[in-house]
């Protein structure tokens, strides 16, 4: 809309252009030397210039030249050719002595070296052509104002347009040239420089035009005179008005810069320069710089309305250099960009103490950006100013802006932006500060609030939303109070960074991060004491109630006792040092110091206080009291009483005392502060400590001498201060430290400081199984007296106390009980730990540890090994014992049930021996071992029809070798028998024996267990062996029973029904055999002589002639019907 607008602006001054032609609107232009034209131009508010009525005034009101032909030229009156309304072409220079006004719709050309100059100061060359304007390399144009209007403007290299020092009458009732005569420089865009010496502010001439900063059309002043009868001094800058409706190029210079002065005079301001076009480019100089002089002239106004500009061109403003006073140039001039809404104040990097006066900024529609830059220096001398923008205000190489007047430092400023950036540059404010931005960054930067000395400002706030951040010795301070407000990340980076005020609150971050080497202080400076603030603390012997139950809206309050809090913080990372006489930590989850950090009230506390030590004339001074009594002090045989203790163990809440005397004597010490972290209501979450936390007393250094050339008695220490947790879990790493300890006398007999307090105030300590550990404890916590010299005492000890512990825990960190005690009371001592009973503790038991602490008798105990088994911590067989009424009636109890378990062995093995391992169920001979002899048995005897026919279909009956151990296992010779080798087929057979062998065969470890078994117990060794060779002859008979497919026989009814092979042993298990029987599809005739075949049989006697295996003749069903089956037995062995 605003570029509609514009376009809009130019069609109207063009029509108006074309309609004036031919009749004259404006008066005649004067052909005096030094002509006013002031009232020929309209003037443009701030915030103006593109669009707007005031813009398009000014557009139509600055080229009177239709008016004035009686002053115009035509091209060849210029030394050219053509005319004005096609191309005209000037190849020779002109000198001029009166206004020159060029208009017409043609181009203009300039050529190379040619000059065009007007030496009147005020004199106008005026150029308004609707095509476009060339000015070739080294060409000059001169004048008072100089105004190009044309749809291109071109500047070739080394082409110059000047009006340095041609300005006319500046605007009446300003004061750019001074009128002391002083020689200083005159004023426009910034102050003219003075360098007279004076304790107060002084400068040359003052600014003027502030409202015409986006179209400036005001000539620059002359620069003051040390001569009243005669200038010495510059003259001010002229006028350049370059404006194109398409292109720009400025390769060459555009010149409005103040007059040189001299030894005398100063230098003269800068003039004005607008520069309107689409797009400017080139890689030429804008300058509006003020002039040199004894006292340098102040920079001009330059205004840009450019869609875009190439960053290569050259603009500045800086004042003129000092003759006078090298360090203070004049003061800087203005850059306004009416595209971008940003005002840039730069000085050139010229070191000046001269300022730029910023009179007002618009709020109906607001700037985007504010630059201060290469050592300039703004002023906003209005009370009550504002000053706001849209996007940044940047302060960048020693840059500088000061908020109101030192002498009276009353009013309140208030600066918003979406940033404020500041690099290598100061911010001064004499009065209250607010600031609302949403970034604010700092590199070597300095933001300073002086709210005087008279306590009548209000407290500054700083309101930074999302970031702050201080790096490389970045500081705000002010002596006064101070809020800094956030909703992000306040970070001090490092070592020179800081915060410091009077009184100081931080609150609302979400995390403050205080870096290695940077400070957090209040007071403001620690040389004054800060008990300014804390005095009314020094003689109160009352918890205030701010204290424990703070307020919660985390606003400066003048009521509060605190001098440094930080309230409402999310996360607190403390690398450097916080510093403060009484802080306050309120509403916080978590605070970190780190291995460096600090967070100290030490030697900030009273100067005399309720527990002041006494100090005699020629005598040493006692140290003072708090949580201890202070150690007295002795010198040349007189004795100083040390103070007396004070406050509560159970809530401290003082500050720790000094050691008398004068509060302002250099001789006394102070005590230590007063440190607060969370409260009753909004306790800390977590306190991690591996830094230091101190509170301390002074300590006194050096000695003090009469007038006589002795030494006086040394003054006592200062006593510890005051330290109050409120947390939850507490870490204390090693080599960290906890203190309120009291300082050390001074040389000759001083007394120490008495130790301070510090107490520890838990919040819900879980108890029984859900007890967590509320400390861990690896540091120093110390609240000791300090040391006396030579005869002086030492102080006494402070105090360390904690929240009453709940039952089963004890102590300031609220431990459990030691292992054997339990605690059924409310309290921290050590001694309400109350031993457990050993009257029903077992001899094997001992007591063990329960969480969170036994709370009740009897304490519970453990078994001290896992072999013993609860509640009386008995052996198996002891508990065995007990229950059977004692070793006694066990001993009876088991002789009787031994006696009845061998005999019932005994009968159970006479069971067994009866029976025979064999393939049938039951037997029908029976055996008594060694007294036990086969006998026969006729076949009408047998009972039942299967056996019979079993009895019949047998062949052969082959005994395994070997007698069934483990080096000697079981096994079958290769070659069949000749009772079966009919009967079976040779090479099949031979597999079967390989396999069978396998079978039969035991696994090394078998024998590996039976061998260290002997060793170890002999009987269990046997029952293995039985056990296994069972488990063997099981194994045989499933293997020939089910797996083995009786490929080996050549009967097919065997094969298909399983029933030509069985397994038997003897009852030792020592012998074992095979039984061969005929299928039934055997020819008859080899059937009969196979049967017979089977006499003579051999007799197999078992066992080995051992008591546990005596020789037995082994017998079975199968083999009495076979004998029935003859008269006569024979033996073979």
């Amino acid at each position: 809309m605003r570029r509609v607008a514009w376009w809009a602006a130019l069609l109207v001054a063009a029509a108006a252009l074309v309609g004036a032609r031919g009749d004259s609107i404006l008066p005649a232009l004067a052909l005096a030397p030094e002509p006013r034209h002031d009232d020929r131009f309209a003037l443009v508010p701030v915030g103006g210039g593109r669009d707007g009525g005031g813009a398009a005034a000014g557009l139509r009101g600055e080229f009177p030249c239709q008016t004035h032909s009686a002053n115009s030229r035509t091209c060849e009156e210029l030394n050219g050719s053509g005319s004005f309304n096609t191309t005209c072409v000037i190849s020779s220079s002109s000198s001029l002595d009166g206004d020159l006004c060029v208009y017409g719709e043609g181009s203009v050309e300039i050529r190379p070296n040619v000059k065009i100059i007007c030496p009147v100061r005020g004199c106008y060359i005026t150029v308004n052509v609707s095509g476009s304007i060339r000015i070739g390399e080294h060409v000059e144009v001169i004048g008072g104002s100089v105004s190009l209007d044309a749809a291109n403007v071109s500047l070739d290299h080394h082409s110059t347009i000047n009006t340095t020092a041609l300005a006319g009458e500046p605007p009446p009732q300003t004061s750019g040239t001074p009128h002391s005569l002083e020689a200083a420089g005159g004023g426009h865009g910034g102050r003219g420089a003075s360098c007279k010496v004076s304790n107060d502010t002084n400068w040359g001439g003052d600014v003027y035009a502030w409202s015409t900063l986006a179209w400036p059309w005001s000539y620059g002043s002359m620069g003051g005179s040390m001569s009243a009868d005669q200038q010495f001094g510059g003259y001010g800058g002229g006028r350049v008005m370059l404006r194109a409706r398409t292109f720009m190029n400025i390769d060459g210079h555009v010149l409005a810069e103040g007059g040189v002065g001299s030894l005398k005079g100063g230098g003269g301001s800068g003039g004005s320069i607008i520069i309107h076009a689409f797009k400017l480019y080139g890689n030429g100089t804008i300058s509006a710089a003020g002039g040199n002089g004894w006292g340098g002239g102040g920079g001009g106004r330059i205004s840009m309305d450019c869609y875009s500009i190439q960053q290569d061109l050259e603009i500045t403003v800086h004042g003129g250099q000092s003759f006078g006073c090298a360090q203070n140039a004049g003061g800087a001039g203005t850059i306004y960009d009416s595209s971008l809404q940003t005002l840039k104040v730069s000085n050139g990097n010229f070191t000046t103490h001269t300022e730029t006066p910023l009179l007002g900024f618009p709020m109906t529609r607001l700037w985007s950006n504010v630059l201060v830059e290469c050592n300039a220096r703004v002023l906003v001398p209005l009370l009550w100013s504002r000053v706001q923008v849209t996007g940044q205000i940047r302060l960048l190489t020693k840059g500088s802006i000061c908020f109101g007047l030192s002498e009276n430092p009353i009013s309140e400023f208030e600066l918003v932006a979406e940033e404020l950036l500041m690099s290598d540059s100061v911010i001064k404010v004499y009065g209250a500060f607010r600031m609302y931005v949403k970034v604010l960054l700092m590199w070597d930067s300095k933001i300073q609030i002086d709210g005087g000395t008279k306590d009548v400002v209000l407290a500054s706030m700083l309101e930074a939303r999302n970031l702050v951040v201080l790096r490389h010795g970045s500081v705000i301070s002010s002596n006064a109070d101070l809020m800094v407000y956030g909703q992000g990340l306040l970070n001090l980076s490092g070592p020179g960074d800081g915060i410091k005020a009077r009184r100081l609150f931080l609150s609302l971050f979400y995390n403050i991060e205080v870096g290695p080497g940077s400070l957090v202080q209040a007071p403001h400076d620690e040389t004054v004491q800060s008990s300014l603030d804390a005095l009314s603390r020094c003689e109160s012997k009352t918890c205030p109630s701010e204290l424990i139950t703070p307020p919660d809206d985390c606003h400066v309050n003048r009521s509060l006792s605190f001098t440094l809090q930080i309230c409402r913080v999310e996360d607190i990372t403390v690398s450097g040092i916080v510093r403060g006489s009484i802080i306050h930590i309120h509403r916080a989850r978590t605070v970190t110091i780190a291995k460096d950090g600090t967070i100290s009230a030490s030697e900030l506390g009273c100067k005399e206080g309720i527990g002041k030590g006494t100090f005699l004339k020629y005598g040493a001074g006692g140290g003072a009291g708090h949580g201890g009594r202070g150690g007295t002090g002795i010198y040349n045989g007189m004795k100083s009483d040390g103070g007396l203790a004070y406050g509560n163990a159970d809530l401290p809440c003082e500050l720790g005392s000094g050691s008398g005397g004068s509060a302002v004597s250099a001789d006394s010490t102070a005590g230590g502060g007063l440190i607060v972290i969370g409260s009753m209501k909004w306790p800390l979450s977590r306190l991690l400590i591996y830094g230091s936390m101190n509170s301390d007393g002074e300590s006194h250094r050096g000695t003090t001498g009469n007038s006589n050339g002795t030494f006086k008695g040394g003054v006592g220490g200062g006593s510890g201060g005051s330290i109050l947790l409120f947390l939850q879990w507490l870490l204390l790493e090693k080599n960290s430290s906890l203190s309120a300890s009291g300082g050390n006398g001074g040389v000759y007999g001083g007394g120490g400081g008495g130790g301070g307090r510090i107490h520890f105030h838990w919040s819900n300590i879980a108890t029984g199984d859900e007890y967590v550990q509320i400390a861990s404890v690896n540091g120093t916590v110390a609240s000791s007296g300090g040391s006396g010299n030579n005869d002086g005492h030492f102080g006494q000890d402070g105090t360390i106390t904690g929240k009453k512990c709940p039952m089963g825990l004890y102590g300031t960190f609220c431990t459990e009980c030691p292992v054997g005690t339990y605690k059924n009371v409310t309290g921290s001592n050590s001694s309400l730990c109350s031993p457990c009973s050993v009257v029903s503790l077992p001899n094997r038991a001992d007591f063990v540890y329960v969480r969170g602490g036994v709370t009740e008798p009897p304490c519970p105990y453990k078994c001290i090994s896992d072999k013993y088994k609860m509640p009386n911590c008995y052996t198996p067989l002891e508990e065995l014992m007990y229950t059977f009424g004692g070793p006694w009636s066990f001993a009876i109890i088991l002789s009787f049930t031994i006696i009845l378990l061998a005999l019932i062995l005994s009968a159970l093995r006479i069971k067994i021996g009866e029976s025979d391992i064999t393939y049938r169920a039951t037997n029908a001979i029976h055996n008594d071992g060694c007294s036990s002899f086969p006998f026969l048995l006729s076949l009408a005897e047998v009972p039942g029809a299967s056996r019979a026919e079993e009895t019949q279909s047998h062949v052969h009956r082959m005994y395994f070798m070997g007698p069934n151990t483990f080096r000697e296992p079981w096994h079958l010779p290769y070659s069949p028998p000749d009772a079966i080798i009919r009967i079976v087929y040779e090479d099949a057979f031979n597999r079967f024996i390989d396999e069978i062998n396998l079978v039969a065969a035991y696994e090394w470890w078998e024998g590996s267990i039976h061998s260290i078994l002997s060793v170890l117990a002999y009987p269990c060794a046997w029952s293995w062996k039985q056990w296994r060779r069972r488990k063997k002859i099981h194994r045989l008979q499933e293997y020939v029973k089910s797996e083995y497919d009786h490929s080996c026989l050549r009967s097919c009814r065997s094969r298909a029904l399983y029933k030509g092979l069985k397994v038997g042993s003897t009852p030792d298990l020592m012998v074992a055999y095979i039984d061969f029987f005929l299928g039934g599809d055997e020819k008859r005739l080899d059937v009969a002589s196979t049967i017979q075949k089977r006499f003579p049989m051999c007799l197999i006697f078992g066992g080995d002639g051992s008591y546990m295996s005596p020789y037995y003749l082994h017998s079975d069903t199968l083999l009495s019907n076979l004998l029935g089956q003859v008269k006569i037995l024979k033996f073979c062995c």
